[in-house]
Parts: structure tokens; sequence; C-alpha cells
């Protein structure tokens, strides 16, 4: 339908602009991003067992040349930088693998072998990274992995770096914050359909990649398509002050929930004075509601977590590395990062509180914050990946919810009737796009967008609608400095020239699905009931957990599913009774199972009417990875 256009000369002149009021005369960042660089990968492309590729180290490679008219040259900058890849020297014992996934994978050297930080999202790019760090240090076995928190691009990789027989064997330690596995089953799991389908607008998952399309997302460049996997804890660090030695490496963990992962830690290592910063500290403003969609996150307790790490750690530490970025060195340099880190999360949070106390709504507080001009001059506290806006509107949302206090705002119509509403009012579908191409050509894109987006959930398939509009949120992507936010606009822009990607990768992994508990199945399954089809549906079945030891009762009623332990007297209430592993459960209920066979083949025995289940089944609707975003 149409090709991405140039940066007009309205986004053109205002990423020109930026380039004198940025502080590009702060290099420390480039020395730091090349700083101890030992070797690349031969290939810079990692492949699958199938040969096709699950990530390009090379295809950002256009950032080494001059920021163009069509990027933000602070964005491109951050993007440059994020986009250097290899194995690099931390300090004495501590390597990092940048620039082969979202995350960076560290490497600790132990007494025999090496302790393995966070291994990336994939098991392919995470092998890639442990043979590159075996070519250059030698082959050490890998004595323990630790996991930093919940987030798939800190654990997805781990069967690239050790193997569940190892681990059973006592050979490899997985160690992780108390509740990780929890947080992520749900996270992955409970809305991972809606957060995989906007995941691929995020990180611009069908984007090309150049001076047009993707640059990166800010918080690393994109993410790999290999194979996630995980292997559960066998270390659980629960408490501030916990110390490990693991082959002769001790460490010292600090708790961090509610900060960027609801089960996050940090640590430290005391015999080489360096410090893990998980995600809670990096070379960005991180997202307080990622724009995925997830639990808005507490800026107030991050902040202070921030503090209690400069008191227990900085004054100790010659060098501070993260999940993602560049690490910082020297311990004046460091605090400062930390602090300035600190004042930004408490800056937004306790200055949208007082506006909110004033009567201020989220937009226009959104609008209006202003940094203080030591977090503006600092590079790390610019919002690559988070957003001061996105971030202020999510505070906003954690103390006073969607409503804005206006009962204007309390009943209006859904999107589609109210662009009938707003485009009649505006005189049909033509001429509001007849308007709309004056404010573009105006440059006031934003409010193009919003008028342009009411003629297309009026008309969705208006052809100089969808065309003005793919070239609005082009140009709204070209001046973002912050990296998801481009990405947002220009999958936009190209599912509205090239039609509907869906969801190109999913964060649901067989290993990720069998680590639910059977309490999270069935809340998981729970979700998929058509209440409306299933308001006079009554079923009550049991389900004997073999292996587990487990009698479980669901319940159709009302249009609900609910669940619940039920003692062994209280048997004769189930319709049916299903005595079954909780494998196999996995199986009937997510998909791969046939209940009829595996009854016929012993491996599930049932009393009562089997074929309630059948029933309970055609109550359940499936999931819809490829809603639409920009049309209705």
């Amino acid at each position: 339908m149409g090709s991405p256009q140039e940066a007009t000369p309205t986004v053109a002149d205002a990423n020109s602009a930026a380039r004198s009021t940025l502080p590009f005369d702060n290099t420390i960042d480039l020395e730091n991003a090349s700083r101890g660089l030992i070797a690349t990968l031969e290939s810079a492309v990692i492949t699958g067992a199938d040969g096709n590729p699950v990530w390009d180290c090379g295809e950002f490679g256009f950032l080494t040349e001059s920021c163009p008219p069509t990027a933000n040259p602070s964005l491109w900058r951050q993007s440059e930088l994020v986009a250097r890849h290899g194995l690099f020297e931390v300090t004495e014992r501590v390597y990092q693998l940048r620039g082969l996934d979202l995350s960076n994978m560290t490497v600790i050297e132990g007494d025999t072998g090496v302790i393995i930080i966070d291994p990336l999202i994939s098991a392919e790019t995470a092998a890639a990274g442990l043979k590159l760090y075996r070519d250059q240090r030698g082959d050490r076995p890998v004595k323990a992995v630790i996991y930093t928190h919940s987030h798939i691009d800190h654990f997805g990789g781990v069967k690239g770096v050790t193997t569940q027989e190892a681990v059973d064997a006592g050979e490899c330690a997985i160690v992780a914050p108390a509740g990780m596995v929890e947080h992520a089953v749900a996270e992955n799991v409970y809305a991972g359909t809606a957060m995989g389908r906007r995941a691929a607008y995020m990180y611009g998952a069908a984007l090309p990649r150049g001076p047009q399309g993707a640059v990166g997302a800010g918080l690393g460049q994109s993410t790999s398509t290999g194979h996630a996997g995980l292997i559960l804890p066998t270390i659980d660090i629960s408490e501030t002050g916990h110390t490990e030695t693991i082959d002769g490496v001790t460490i010292e963990f600090q708790m961090t929930p509610g900060t960027e992962a609801p089960a996050e830690m940090n640590f430290y290592f005391p015999q080489m004075r360096a410090l893990c910063m998980a995600e809670n500290a990096t070379h960005t403003l991180h997202n307080l509601l990622t724009l995925r969609g997830a639990l808005v996150r507490d800026p107030h307790v991050w902040s202070k977590y921030l503090t209690e790490a400069i008191t227990m750690f900085a004054g100790r530490s010659d060098v501070l590395f993260a999940s993602h970025h560049w690490p910082t060195w020297g311990t004046k340099e460091l605090t400062e990062f930390l602090a300035q880190q600190r004042d930004l999360y408490g800056y937004l949070h306790d200055q949208t509180l007082r506006a909110l106390n004033q009567g201020r709504t989220g937009l226009e507080i959104a609008e209006d914050i202003q940094l203080p001009p030591a977090l503006e001059n600092a590079w790390h506290t610019h919002g690559y990946y988070g957003s001061v806006s996105h971030n202020v509107k999510a505070i906003y949302q954690r103390y006073m919810g969607w409503f804005d206090g206006n009962p204007a705002h309390l009943w209006e119509h859904p999107p589609v009737e109210s662009a009938k509403r707003h485009v009649e009012f505006m005189g049909g579908v033509d001429a509001v796009v007849d308007k709309a191409r004056k404010t573009f050509a105006d440059g006031d894109f934003r409010f193009t967008a919003t008028a342009l987006n009411y003629v297309l959930f009026t008309e969705p398939d208006h052809a100089a609608a969808r065309e003005l509009q793919a070239d609005t949120l082009e140009q709204l992507g070209y001046g973002s400095e912050n990296g998801t936010w481009r990405n947002f606009f220009l999958m936009g822009a190209y599912e509205l020239r090239n039609g509907a990607v869906g969801t190109p990768t999913t964060t649901a992994a067989p290993d990720i699905v069998g680590a639910m508990t059977v309490e999270q199945l069935f809340d998981a399954i729970s979700l998929r009931v058509d209440g409306p089809a299933s308001w006079d549906a009554h079923i009550t079945l049991d389900w004997i957990i073999s292996d587990e030891g487990i009698r479980h009762r669901t319940e159709l009623r009302n249009g609900v599913l609910v669940h619940f332990d039920v003692p062994e007297e209280a048997a004769g209430a189930a319709e049916a009774t299903f005595t079954l592993t909780k494998a196999a459960l996995l199986g009937v209920l997510l998909g791969g199972v046939n209940l009829d066979g595996a009854i016929s083949d012993g491996s599930i025995s049932v009393e009562g009417d089997a074929a309630r289940f059948t029933e309970l089944a055609g109550h359940l609707d499936e999931p819809d990875p490829d809603f639409a975003i920009v049309t209705p």
C-alpha cells in the first residue's frame, strides 16, 4: 500500500535541534561501551537447529554511520552503544557477553568453574555466548546459574549453558529470588497472548532494520527468536543480607521486590569488589509500566532500594554492572550513577503525587513535568526504554486508577461507537481526512493521529486515511527518543501498509508452562471460560494428581470456573473423577493429550461420566494472538 517516507521538515528540524541541546560532549559512555572487548563471534548470525537465524549481531551495523533525519540522535547514540557485541572483561574474573540478545549474560570465574548470571532469552544465543567465552578463557564447567529476576530475557536461555540432568545431579545450582517462578509463569501465561501481541510492536518484530525502521529498543536492540526454557531454582534467596559461597565465590544478596520485577535481587561480589544491579539501574530510565503490558511498578520502593544499595555496596565497589548495557567503573562514578538513578525514580514519584493532589490528571502531569537539570544532562536518565511521559501516567494509574475524576469520562462510548460519533460531528470521514492533511502539513502529528484514528475506527478500509495515518505514525516514530515508542509508531505504520503481522514469538514456552502449579494451571484455564455462553452450565469434576498427592475440584457455575482442593470424603459431589499425573493434566487441559485415548491406554483413569469434561471444554474459547491494534 505504501513505503516508508523521508522525515518531514518538522521532524528533521526537531532532530537537528536535539543535537545542540544534548550533552554530546560527554563521551564516557562511548569509551565504557567498548572497554575490555576481548573477542566477537566468528559469524554474526546465530542459528537454530533448523538452520534459521535466531539472532544477527550485524543487522544493526548501519548505526556506526551518521544519524539521519529519520531518527532521534539521542536514540541513535544509545542504539549504537547497545549494538556493540562480543565478550568483554569487566574486571578480574568477571566477564560479560553483550549484544547477543536483548540482555547481557555475565560470567563469574570461580575456583573450578564459572557462575552464569542471566542466560539470555534463547538457548541458542546463550550457548553461542558461552562458547565465545570458552574459546577465549577455557572450557570451564558451569557450577551455577543465577536468575536476577522473573523476566524471560534473564532465564530463557538456561538450557544453552546447563542441563536439567546436571542440576538434578547437583553439578550446577540454580539461584533465584524467592517467588521468581510464580511471577514468571503468571506474566508469561495469564496475559501472555495479549502481551506477546503488543511485544511485537514494542520490539519492532516485523520492522526492517535501518534508518527508516528499527534502530533498537533502548534497553537492548531486539529479542532473539530461539528456544526459551526454564530450569527450576535449587536455591531461593528470600532475605537481604543472605550470603552464599559458590565455587569459592562469595555473593551477598539484596532483595528488591516490586522494583523492575515483582521478584528481583541485586548482589555483590566482595572478592572482586563488583556490584550487580540486575535491571534496577541501567543506562536508561526504565519502565514503570511497560508498553507491552504488566503490573504497574513502584517507583517509591524502587528509589528506596537504590538508596539501600548505595549504603550496602557502593563504597565497597570498584565496578557496577547490570543485566543490560555497559558497566560503570570507579567508586565515585558508580555511587553517583546510583544516586542519579535513585533521584530519577524518586522525583517522578513525588512530583506526580504532588501534582495529582493538586487536581492534575495523569495526562496533564505527563505533559508538563520537567526533570531537574542534573538529571536531564545525564545520558543514563533519558527515556530510551521507559519514558517520563508514560511513567508519569503509570504512577497516576498506580494510585488513582484509570478514572481521572471527570464525570464526562466515567461512561464514554467504546472506541468504535465513539469514533463514529466524532467523525459525524466533524463532517464525515472524507472531511476529517482533508482536515488531517492540513494538520499533518502543519507538523501537528499528535492530533493528526488522533483524528485519523477516529476515521479508521469508523471505516477501517478507508484507503486515504490508512495511508495518511501510516505517514503520520511514521513521523512520530522518527522523532522519538524512546526506542519502544519508535517501534510502536513504526509498527503501526507497517501494519497499516502491509497488514497484521500477528505475534511472531511466544513467551509461554513448554518449560514455563510445565512449571505452573496445579493452582496456576486451573487459574489459566478459568480465564478462557466464555462466561455468557456458560451461564446455565453446572459441571463438577475432580482431578486426582497422582504424583503430587492432590485432589482438586473444578466447578463451572454462573459462567465462572472455580477450583479448590477437596478432602477425600467430599468425593461424592463430583460427576467425574480423573486420576492422572500433572504432566497428563497439562496435556489434557492445554492440548496435546487426547482424553479418550489416554483413558483407553490406561494413562488416565476415570470414575463417572467422562463426557462431562468434553462439555466443560466446549465452554472454553481460544485467545487470539493476531488481534488488531491500529484498526478495530
